[in-house]
């Protein structure tokens, strides 16, 4: 919470004191609690747009214009949570305009593992799975695929995939489990890498 002391009548922070908008795509959001709570970066305040625009990738820019002009006055800077994303550079292009610094990266598969790792690998024929997508493959790969209502389509989306990669930010046997099962359902060869938070910790401590 912010201090009542430097609010304004609106409930904004005032200018002056620190504060930084951290406006984040909704799979990173318990990634980035943890990353503020284990570093100490409590003049960061978090605002989470919805996890599903990944699937939409279109509508990520104008959602974002729209939180920053509601949420962003009275805050000395402004950070978005957010790599490339399917927008095709779209969203730093939008940054720039508004002077406002991003992730690097095409996605958070590249920022979790590393940029310079994630190009080095190369990997072509991998599926991959961040915690949230684990914990979250039936709502945003299964249903959204229509692979529980048609198996028969697992073949034309995952024929050219060999692999799932399980990019790990926690050590959560439960949550291996889980991306374990979601290769099987896929029919493919599985893989954990502990990756912890990767490059997401030096962006957040920057800001």
């Amino acid at each position: 919470m912010i201090p009542d002391a430097v609010l304004t009548r609106d409930g904004l922070p005032a200018a002056g004191t620190g504060r930084v908008l951290v406006v984040a795509c909704g799979a990173l959001a318990h990634e980035i609690l943890a990353i503020r709570s284990a570093n100490g970066l409590h003049h960061l305040d978090l605002h989470c747009l919805p996890a599903i625009l990944h699937n939409h990738p279109e509508r990520i820019v104008p959602a974002l214009a729209e939180a920053l002009d509601a949420r962003a006055d009275g805050y000395d800077r402004v950070f978005v949570a957010y790599a490339d994303c399917g927008t095709g550079g779209g969203l730093a292009r939008f940054c720039a305009e508004r002077g406002i610094e991003m992730i690097a990266g095409p996605h958070c598969y590249a920022f979790f593992d590393g940029l310079d790792r994630f190009a080095a690998r190369d990997e072509i024929d991998a599926f991959y799975l961040t915690d949230f997508l684990a914990r979250q493959f039936d709502a945003f790969v299964i249903r959204p695929l229509g692979l529980d209502r048609h198996p028969e389509l697992r073949e034309m989306y995952f024929g050219h995939y060999t692999k799932v990669v399980h990019l790990a930010q926690t050590n959560d046997p439960a949550l291996a489990e889980k991306a374990r099962a979601a290769a099987d359902a896929l029919g493919l060869a599985f893989e954990r890498r502990a990756t912890g938070y990767g490059d997401l910790t030096a962006a957040l401590t920057r800001a």
